[in-house]
């Protein structure tokens, strides 16, 4: 299997938080300490060193996202875990509830 081209969030999100944010330096360290980060750890990054957004802007980034197998999977963990419906869940994480329902009945 051909590995994607990718790009390296952790050097990417630590030059930021060296130049632009160094008093976050210590928030983010436990996510930035780990081997592979997934989607979601790369969305709470971005929530701790820039902060919440206007729903604009939510909605443009939402449409650049993409979600590999495993980062479904912990979405749909949660769901499970925290007995919430798709609607809570889409909302909880920013996505759609079709999206939800067609993760649902894939997986």
């Amino acid at each position: 299997m051909e590995k994607q081209n990718q790009p390296n969030y952790k050097l990417i999100y630590s030059d930021i938080i060296e130049k632009k944010f160094p008093h976050k330096k210590a928030e983010c360290e436990k996510l930035l300490g780990k081997k592979i980060l997934s989607a979601m750890d790369i969305m709470e990054l971005n929530k701790r060193i820039f902060g919440t957004k206007n729903q604009d802007a939510k909605k443009i980034n939402q449409k650049l996202r993409s979600y590999n197998e495993t980062d479904i999977m912990r979405i749909l963990d949660y769901q499970k875990n925290h007995r919430m419906n798709n609607v809570q869940v889409a909302e909880h994480f920013g996505l759609s509830r079709n999206t939800m329902t067609k993760w649902r009945r894939i997986f």
